[in-house]
């Protein structure tokens, strides 16, 4: 009976987090275009539903009506495969993520592991859908995502390993509730900025997306695509970003907890505060998008290698070495302090010294 009722609190909750991301990505795209249309002094969707608040939906049923074409050159099964694996990918990262003290589907101890690890396979679902394509307008596209996400992956695995030196712990709850003085959140503040920068690389978000560019390779990736294939790609987009707000969120902004140590707003929920800092980075794709121009590849590529990757790696042995210089490591108290024990027989010699003894005897 209580296998019973844990199976069904699991997927009652399961289906709570997709029936949630599929309603912020869809609301997520109505508040890109109202934000940009402020910023270019335009009014953006007003004319389905109040304020054009039915703009997702409608656009959701235009897709799902709509014929999928499948070039007659492609390979079918790759083809249908590649949206499918990305929005997979970008749903089952959520299992980890908590929303609050407690509000988590899957609380692993490497967490943060998992949540990299899936977030890197999505360069799978891409290369699959420029190469099934049989387009060479979609094979440029994807080879350029590639080499763009696994370039920016190693920085951001290096600033996360700097998040785990001052934390301690690989679970993205004890993450969270790690105790971070004044002085190492200023240590974890250029981290945190670089962390930004790599994630609109990670999601081909405005400045870097360079593997849809229309001006030269017509959409990319997905320019063989329609309907509800295509409408996975941008589900599967639009999630990996609301994702990697929630990623940044947990590493440098306290997760749940009040901001800025404010213990007399503890009565908020703790959700509430996770999804205003979440939404606050998410702002920032927006910003970025209706702000930067498009960079070019060749200085895509030299930020990635030439200014970030050495800039993580002194950052790492900088941060390990001022937490070892002040005695800050986590744990190392603890690990200093424990008693050493000796090493005392095990029951199967135990049971060997009384048999030689019997036979003795």
């Amino acid at each position: 009976m209580e296998y019973l009722i844990w199976t069904g609190w699991t997927l009652l909750y399961t289906l709570m987090i997709i029936v949630g991301v599929l309603i912020a990505v869809a609301y997520y795209t109505y508040a890109e275009r109202k934000v940009m249309g402020g910023m270019q002094r335009r009014q953006g969707p007003i004319t389905v539903g109040p304020f054009g608040l039915l703009q997702p939906l409608a656009d959701g049923l235009k897709l799902f009506s709509k014929e999928t074409i499948i070039p007659s050159g492609a390979n079918r099964v790759v083809f249908l495969l590649a949206p499918m694996m990305l929005f997979a990918l970008s749903l089952i990262a959520w299992a980890v993520i908590p929303f609050d003290k407690g509000w988590v589907l899957a609380n692993i101890n490497v967490g943060i592991l998992y949540l990299f690890a899936v977030s890197s396979m999505t360069v799978y679902g891409v290369i699959m859908a420029g190469w099934a394509s049989n387009s060479r307008y979609a094979f440029l596209g994807g080879l350029r995502s590639a080499s763009q996400m696994v370039s920016y992956e190693v920085s951001m695995g290096l600033i996360i390993v700097c998040v785990l030196l001052c934390t301690g712990s690989l679970n993205l709850m004890e993450i969270v509730e790690a105790p971070r003085p004044v002085w190492m959140q200023v240590l974890l503040f250029p981290m945190f900025i670089v962390f930004l920068i790599s994630i609109l690389a990670e999601t081909n978000r405005a400045p870097f997306d360079l593997p849809e560019g229309e001006s030269e390779i017509t959409g990319g990736f997905m320019v063989e695509y329609s309907a509800m294939a295509f409408a996975l790609f941008f589900l599967g987009e639009y999630s990996a970003m609301i994702l990697m707000s929630a990623m940044t969120t947990i590493l440098f902004l306290g997760g749940w907890l009040p901001p800025f140590g404010m213990e007399f707003l503890a009565f908020v929920p703790g959700i509430i505060w996770f999804a205003l800092k979440t939404a606050l980075v998410m702002f920032f794709f927006l910003w970025t998008r209706a702000t930067l121009p498009r960079f070019r590849y060749d200085q895509l590529m030299r930020l990635g290698w030439k200014v970030f990757l050495p800039l993580t790696l002194v950052w790492v042995v900088l941060t390990a070495g001022i937490l070892m210089s002040f005695d800050a490591l986590p744990n190392s108290k603890e690990v200093q302090a424990a008693p050493v024990v000796a090493d005392e027989p095990v029951a199967s010699e135990l049971e060997l010294i009384e048999g030689q003894n019997e036979l003795d005897n």
